[in-house]
């Protein structure tokens, strides 16, 4: 397995529906090839800002890359540009 987890987090003067547009487009992406796990939701903790956590789970680093590669994801992660930072972490898994 592979694991790939992001915290973006949203610039102050970002209004809420777009980031709620944001966090919409997000979740199109779990229905991808090669997803087994998907979740995206807003931080319950607020006090470094906001906060929107993707963690997802892959089949294996080759369905990473596929993934990444992919069309949908050049597309949301513009989209994710326009509006957040974000740090990431990847890490395969027995």
């Amino acid at each position: 397995m592979f694991r790939h987890i992001v915290l973006f987090r949203v610039r102050d003067d970002v209004a809420d529906p777009d980031v709620s547009a944001a966090i919409a487009s997000l979740h199109t992406l779990g229905d991808e090839p090669g997803v087994v796990a998907w979740t995206v939701e807003p931080s319950l903790d607020t006090r470094k800002g906001r906060v929107i956590v993707e963690d997802a789970t892959f089949a294996d680093a080759a369905a990473f890359k596929a993934w990444r590669g992919g069309e949908a994801h050049r597309r949301v992660a513009a989209r994710l540009a326009g509006i957040a930072d974000w740090w990431v972490g990847d890490f395969e898994t027995a």
